[in-house]
């Protein structure tokens, strides 16, 4: 299977014209996003706290993970970012592309967009 990219800007939600834009990976493999450090940093965004992740080859990792705006393909969603070492290639993980009814379609490679974004039952308020 050959390599999805999408062109991100990465925004700090507290000052939204504060922002990193690259082409990313997508990775429908990975949970959440990552970014080289020194960008998420260079934006004013500050860990918020730590993950750990666990690796193809069943490596544990601790890392720092963050909140930001993502915005790709005309949609903005806010989503959770890890801190990447420097020279990462930079991720889009599948809940972002989720969050806004997009999918990766793998026999032509490219992203889709769903009809809807997928919700499941919806039940009013105080009834069982």
């Amino acid at each position: 299977m050959g390599a999805v990219h999408v062109t991100v800007a990465i925004r700090n939600p507290a000052e939204p014209d504060r922002f990193w834009e690259e082409l990313f990976l997508v990775d429908t493999g990975a949970t959440d996003s990552m970014v080289p450090r020194s960008h998420l940093e260079s934006i004013g965004l500050k860990p918020k706290g730590s993950r750990i992740y666990e690796l193809a080859d069943g490596t544990e990792l601790k890392l720092d993970i963050t909140t930001a705006d993502i915005e790709f393909m005309g949609e903005l969603v806010g989503g959770t970012v890890i801190y990447g070492e420097e020279g990462t290639e930079p991720i889009l993980g599948v809940t972002a592309l989720e969050s806004v009814g997009i999918e990766v379609d793998p026999r032509n490679q490219r992203l889709k967009r769903l009809p809807a974004v997928r919700l499941k039952t919806v039940r009013p308020a105080g009834r069982r």
